[in-house]
């Protein structure tokens, strides 16, 4: 094999981006003359994300079924038809050896064509619950690495192989960086930090928990770097102040998380992977409003091992000042889950998901 040419799509969200991204690092990593290519959804983030990591990357005229009858849905198969003709013409163009999909909706086109014109596909699925197009690539996709178990439930069992998600390899090594996440991130150094992150766009129920309980928070002689998403910057910016930094995005997570004591965190996929991996004392509240409830049984897979602790939306009311105190103030149950949470994690996931692509080449 002369020059090992790759094609990568994954979209929507972070969760769907980084993995694809941290993917083509390691690829880079290994063979740097291979070519990348990335396919996107044309108006959304991974146009602006994927480019900052020095990759090029094409944007199909795609979007997902509404649920319910709108001017979207009845555009649907136009966009699916015009998606399908451009990922045509986009591998006729770059041939590659391999494509490789990580989720979202530009995902379905792509590898839909690569495996019509018989080019290897490797699905990579982050959630203990897949989507639906992961659901419908899985039946012709040569190999699909996944990060829980029992997902024979939805995937042909001789293709699954357990990698685990792929992580920024930055967070691979963040002991050792507390003080330059501390000075990077201005943060008093006599208090302890409590890191809320509600994933890329933020998480309105997280940000208004936060709102309600601040002074509550602040009462435990704890300082809050909030990340509460570009959506609700302007809402909650004003809480900016001593003890209090809200930012609408995070550039150096390997710093905050090395600077964090305690997480306050949604339940991706991507998360879950990247606090196992950290090892702090978490606390997840997982989105009611994800397919087939996905966060809550990512955020339990986790729970169920003693490695971290959780409320859902409908008890933040009721539970969240104990469950918080306990959480701040017990060194015990804090050296618990961060030992338990850390055997969880799966540092060599990029690596073993990059030899599987290799086989297939």
């Amino acid at each position: 094999m002369e020059k090992l040419k790759v094609i990568l799509s994954g979209g929507g969200t972070g969760g769907h981006i980084y993995p694809a991204i941290a993917i083509a690092n390691e690829i880079k990593q290994r063979f740097p003359n291979a070519e990348i290519l990335f396919v996107g959804a044309q108006d959304k983030m991974e146009m602006q994300k994927v480019p900052q990591a020095g990759y090029q990357i094409e944007g199909l005229w795609i979007a997902g079924i509404q649920r319910k009858l709108t001017l979207q849905n009845m555009m649907f198969p136009l966009k699916l038809i015009s998606s399908l003709w451009k990922s045509r013409k986009i591998i006729n163009k770059f041939k590659p050896n391999v494509v490789i999909g990580t989720g979202g909706f530009a995902s379905g086109p792509l590898l839909q064509v690569a495996n019509s014109k018989g080019i290897p596909t490797v699905v990579q699925e982050q959630n203990s619950y897949p989507g639906i197009t992961n659901k419908i690539l899985s039946k012709k996709a040569n190999k699909i690495c996944v990060a829980y178990d029992k997902l024979e439930r939805f995937f042909p069992k001789d293709k699954i192989v357990f990698t685990g998600n792929p992580v920024r390899q930055d967070l691979l090594d963040i002991h050792g960086k507390k003080q330059e996440g501390i000075h990077y991130f201005a943060l008093n150094s006599n208090k302890k930090t409590l890191l809320v992150i509600g994933g890329s766009l933020g998480a309105r129920r997280i940000n208004q928990l936060i709102e309600k309980e601040l002074e509550f928070i602040l009462s435990q002689n704890i300082q809050v770097f909030w990340q509460c998403g570009k959506l609700y910057y302007d809402e909650y910016k004003k809480y900016n102040k001593e003890c209090v930094q809200v930012v609408a995005f995070i550039d150096r997570m390997d710093l905050i998380y090395a600077a964090a004591d305690f997480v306050i965190s949604r339940a991706g996929a991507s998360s879950v992977s990247e606090l196992c991996l950290v090892a702090k004392p978490t606390l997840f509240i997982p989105s009611p409003n994800v397919a087939e409830d996905h966060q809550t049984k990512n955020a339990k897979a986790i729970v169920d091992k003693n490695g971290a602790l959780m409320l859902k939306e409908s008890e933040l009311d009721t539970q969240f000042q104990n469950t918080f105190k306990d959480l701040v103030t017990h060194e015990n149950l804090q050296n618990q889950l961060s030992q338990n949470i850390k055997t969880l994690a799966k540092p060599n996931a990029t690596k073993d998901i990059v030899e599987e692509i290799l086989k297939l080449v």
